[in-house]
């Protein structure tokens, strides 16, 4: 199914208050109609502010990379899938992905986390890992294909591999995203979005060059019509 440009975009709410997130979203108004909500925003009211997003018409990403006992993961998932997210992280060990996959129910979609955009292959060295990012990238994502998980994430860089492996039966999620001349902050692995819709994402997940931009609204709607010029 096609998706149209400014269902790709997804803003992260990297935000600290129920309140905050709400601003933004006045601001953002029709530009963004699909939203992550973190750890930073989850914690701090954001799971009961989803019914409020999902009424308004907006969809969303809960991005909470659950990694527990299968157990737990089941339960997670049953209860979030209750809340109505469109989307749900969980890290990309077969143990983990397996349990989501059984768990979800509805429309939730499961995605897998392979490796974090702030993390290099020295990241990985120093973790315990023998392997590079771009390795244990493909590792993951072909053991989330065959296990039946809706989706991967993955950053820009290895976007084109993932979906090689892949092919068309899950979606691929690319966080890392920063405009051209936009600060990488603490992400290693960017692109533009016009270089990840070029290597096979379905959805760009950006947050603070639309969030902390002086016109949120403007820095979201040109991004779309990269996405857009793109596709």
């Amino acid at each position: 199914m096609q998706i149209k440009p400014r269902e790709r975009l997804i803003v992260a709410l990297d935000l600290s208050s129920v309140e905050a997130a709400q601003a933004m979203v006045t601001r953002l108004a029709d530009a963004v109609s699909f939203y992550k909500i973190g750890y930073q925003l989850a914690f701090a009211g954001g799971l009961p502010y989803m019914r409020t997003l999902i009424d308004g018409g907006k969809k969303v990403f809960l991005d909470l990379k659950l990694h527990d006992i299968g157990n737990t993961v089941t339960q997670g998932v049953k209860s979030v899938a209750g809340l109505g997210a469109s989307f749900l992280t969980v890290h990309a060990y077969p143990p983990t992905m397996q349990a989501a996959v059984e768990a979800r129910e509805g429309n939730l979609r499961i995605l897998a986390v392979t490796v974090l955009t702030s993390f290099d292959d020295a990241d990985l060295k120093a973790a315990g890992y023998a392997v590079t990012v771009p390795e244990l990238v493909a590792r993951r994502a072909a053991q989330a294909r065959d296990l039946g998980v809706d989706g991967v994430v993955c950053s820009p860089e290895e976007a084109a591999k993932v979906r090689g492996i892949v092919g068309d039966k899950l979606c691929l999620v690319t966080p890392g995203i920063r405009p051209a001349g936009a600060d990488a902050g603490d992400q290693k692995r960017v692109a533009t979005p016009a270089a990840a819709i070029a290597a096979g994402a379905d959805y760009l997940v950006v947050g603070r060059p639309v969030i902390a931009a002086p016109d949120p609204k403007a820095a979201a709607e040109a991004i779309v019509e990269e996405i857009s010029r793109a596709s």
